[in-house]
């Protein structure tokens, strides 16, 4: 059977990649057999997680001969995030593990010394090819795609043969601070690879795939005849092809602050999911004299506030899951559902976050966290938040003199989907004291108020179970240990903030970014679309969090980004509706 084919060789998210594909009205086939391949009129290979893993299951699975056929026969191809790296010739992730060598250079780790790493946001693609070759791909110059990756192939002098092959770059980081500009996309023929996701880049993410599946060819442009009729495999195994003139253009960093929407969702007492919002924590309407909890607060169904805050322009969305589910079994978990139907029509990262943890069954199966999360991976999430189980994961850290063990929770879903997977949700709260010497194990800072009688001091205590259990253990340990562990992006929030509307814990995450080097969202606080201005300008944080005052409208999403754009703060601007 011919048609468009999907290379999954089983990691990650690929269902939005599927979703978006019948939005535009085409079928798609997952290559279950090495014959597959050869089968299709068009390919897409999208890769999630370690280049290692994915280039061993490729040979496992006996696609990788058949894939590096398909290349050189130059048929329509698209490589996303792994799916391009696996076409350079080896990737120093795993420096022992060769790629498929069809385009030459190396992909290599980034500079953490003064930026965060991963590389996860929105960022701008530079056309090297000209315009109108980019434009035949569905990019759009100056529009923002969502990157997600440690690893990437570096743009340099030296490298002739990979610049030839690139038709975009980017650049993490500013000049004279880290700055490295890289292949954010490669072309030629019929041959087109994204390290960017199109999938979970808004609409100016789909038309890129639009492009390439309404094409006659993957990229379709004038003046490709001779790249077509010239590609032979090379005897070295690289794809031989006249290379496209191209002329380098000045690069400069368009990295943006990202907007993330979160919404709390629990069971009610009907047994209906909804997404709620509490104060400090408690989720349920008081009665009028306070000594009374009603219903949980209900502000909307999940799938439908999802897809609002996506049409708004919401850079991703976070579901914390607030109810334990303990009598589901697994594959009735309803958060999947929430996850299978958001997918569909929202074209955004989207991060699950409550019980990723090892589960058991009613029947008393166990699933461990790495399968939980799995199928969260498998119906749609492109990331999980991990909160308690992290904090036991960084006390046993601690205990073993500083080493895991591989067996926590983010160890095992870092090895197989990658740190940018990995979330760790932190929820902690200030403890006063008078001076450094009553917290002699425990990182003490000044924080901007004194503490209710007079202290001069605090350390942040981390919780778990919701907040309502302290751990002898500070806010800098906890994130030190989980970066140490595998884990990619702190979720950063503040028991003491939490529905004040006053701000952010500016203190609280300076010190928290200062601890490490991955990105960082700052959550728990936000009262008006000035506080965003304020936790960008004052903590340089990658992301800020907020979701009761866009549940409740009270600061509507646009106008947090217009205030953000007013201040010269770099921001993804709202996409316009997909045009099918």
């Amino acid at each position: 059977m011919t048609g468009t084919y999907l290379l999954d060789y089983g990691a990650g998210n690929v269902r939005s990649l599927v979703n978006a594909v019948k939005k535009l009205g085409h079928d798609i086939t997952y290559v279950k057999d090495p014959s597959d391949i050869l089968k299709a009129d068009k390919l897409i290979f999208p890769g999630v997680g370690a280049f290692g893993s994915a280039m061993q299951s490729l040979h496992a699975k006996g696609y990788a001969e058949p894939l590096k056929q398909y290349l050189s026969l130059n048929k329509p191809f698209m490589g996303i995030c792994v799916g391009m790296q696996s076409l350079f010739e080896g990737s120093d992730e795993n420096p022992d593990v060769p790629g498929l060598g069809v385009i030459p250079g190396r992909v290599r780790l980034f500079d953490s010394t003064l930026k965060a790493v991963p590389h996860m946001g929105w960022n701008t693609a530079r056309t090297i090819q000209g315009a109108e070759r980019a434009k035949g791909c569905g990019l759009e110059e100056g529009r923002a795609y969502y990157f997600v990756h440690s690893f990437a192939v570096p743009f340099v002098e030296g490298s002739q043969e990979a610049k030839e092959w690139c038709l975009t770059t980017t650049q993490y980081g500013g000049e004279g601070s880290g700055g490295e500009v890289f292949i954010s996309s490669v072309r030629r023929g019929n041959i087109f690879c994204t390290q960017f996701h199109p999938e979970k880049s808004g609409f100016a993410g789909v038309n890129v795939l639009k492009a390439f599946l309404d094409g006659d060819a993957a990229v379709g442009a004038e003046g490709d005849a001779a790249l077509i009729q010239a590609a032979t495999l090379a005897p070295g195994g690289g794809l031989s092809v006249l290379a496209p003139t191209f002329v380098p253009e000045p690069t400069q960093d368009q990295f943006t602050k990202r907007i993330v929407a979160c919404l709390d969702v629990r069971a009610n007492d009907q047994g209906d999911l909804v997404v709620t919002k509490g104060d400090q924590y408690d989720v349920r309407e008081q009665s009028t004299d306070g000594q009374e909890q009603g219903d949980v607060r209900n502000l909307g169904k999940p799938v439908e506030l999802a897809r609002r805050y996506f049409e708004e322009g919401a850079d991703e969305i976070t579901f914390l899951n607030i109810t334990s589910f303990r009598n589901c079994p697994l594959l009735d978990l309803p958060m999947l559902e929430v996850l299978r139907r958001t997918s569909e029509t929202v074209f955004v990262p989207l991060t699950i976050g409550g019980g990723i943890k090892d589960v058991v069954d009613p029947d008393g199966k166990l699933h461990p966290a790495l399968e939980v999360a799995g199928e969260y991976f498998r119906n749609g999430a492109d990331k999980v938040s991990i909160g308690s189980d992290a904090v036991y994961a960084a006390e046993k850290y601690y205990a073993l003199g500083g080493r895991g063990d591989g067996t926590s929770a983010i160890e095992t879903i870092a090895h197989a989907y990658g740190s940018q997977a990995v979330v760790i949700s932190v929820d902690p709260k200030k403890v006063y004291v008078n001076s450094p010497a009553d917290a002699p194990t425990h990182h003490v800072i000044q924080p901007a108020q004194l503490g209710p009688n007079g202290e001069k001091y605090c350390w942040y205590q981390c919780t778990v179970s919701g907040g309502r259990e302290g751990r002898d253990m500070d806010v800098r340990q906890l994130v030190v240990a989980c970066q140490a562990l595998g884990a990619g992006e702190i979720l950063l929030n503040s028991m003491d903030q939490d529905g004040m509307k006053q701000g952010y814990d500016l203190a609280l995450i300076q010190d928290v970014r200062a601890a490490i080097s991955i990105p960082v969202i700052a959550s728990s606080g936000a009262g008006c679309a000035d506080h965003f201005v304020e936790v960008f300008e004052k903590t340089g944080v990658q992301a800020a969090l907020a979701a009761g005052i866009f549940h409740r409208r009270e600061v509507p999403l646009e106008d947090v980004k217009s205030t953000c754009v007013k201040a010269g703060i770099r921001i993804r601007t709202i996409d316009a509706p997909l045009a099918i």
